[in-house]
């Protein structure tokens, strides 16, 4: 399994690049789990405040003691904190747009839909997008989230025709590749300082990204 990337760490938090296939949250073999081997100290308060998806890979910020999680939770909850991916589709999308959608959770399945009703768990979605390139049929897609629904980016593009490289969820699997969906930057305010914060970061330089060297 591959370790976490640290970017930056202090006593309040840390930024990481969480890699594919690893759970956010504290159980064997997630990532806290990793980050506490990875700072050598099995008994290191870490906290998530935040996920991406298993299969997603990218940036992550993680809290290191009760108030920095609480804070870092309020900021979320009531402000948002800013969160942008890089995700690589099937079709050609348009240059620019939003998808504004109603969603459930079937936690049976452990899938989300795109709904046109109302109902009982059905929330709405919001995401905006730009499309950074196009070639060999695949688009690279720069999106903003305005909500954090659980598979958000990839449920509303499989909905509209448009699923994720290495999507194996919503889709039929067609590619041999990890999930093309990449947390590529972060912006809050620091827990303790209350000072803004952004980071960023740059996708593996694998298929389908390297079809776009350098122009993430």
């Amino acid at each position: 399994m591959d370790k976490p990337d640290i970017l930056y760490m202090d006593k309040d938090i840390i930024v990481c690049l969480k890699p594919p296939k690893v759970l956010s949250t504290d159980e064997p073999g997630g990532l806290p789990e990793l980050l506490r081997r990875e700072i050598g100290d099995d008994g290191a308060d870490i906290r998530t405040v935040h996920r991406l998806d298993r299969a997603t890979s990218g940036l992550m910020l993680l809290a290191r003691n009760p108030a920095a999680a609480s804070e870092l939770s309020r900021q979320i909850r009531e402000e948002g904190i800013g969160k942008e991916y890089l995700a690589v589709a099937h079709g050609d999308c348009p240059d620019r747009g939003s998808m504004r959608d109603l969603m459930y959770r079937d936690k049976a399945r452990k899938m989300s839909f795109v709904t046109d009703k109302p109902g009982k768990g059905v929330q709405e979605a919001l995401l905006d997008y730009e499309t950074l390139g196009q070639k060999e049929g695949l688009s690279l897609v720069a999106v903003r989230l305005h909500t954090g629904r659980t598979h958000q980016i990839r449920c509303q593009f499989a909905s509209r025709g448009l699923p994720l490289v290495g999507e194996r969820k919503y889709c039929q699997p067609r590619d041999d590749c990890p999930l093309a969906l990449f947390s590529h930057r972060l912006s809050f305010r620091h827990p303790g300082s209350g000072e803004p914060l952004s980071f960023s970061a740059q996708p593996p330089e694998e298929y389908p990204w390297s079809l776009w060297p350098g122009q993430q």
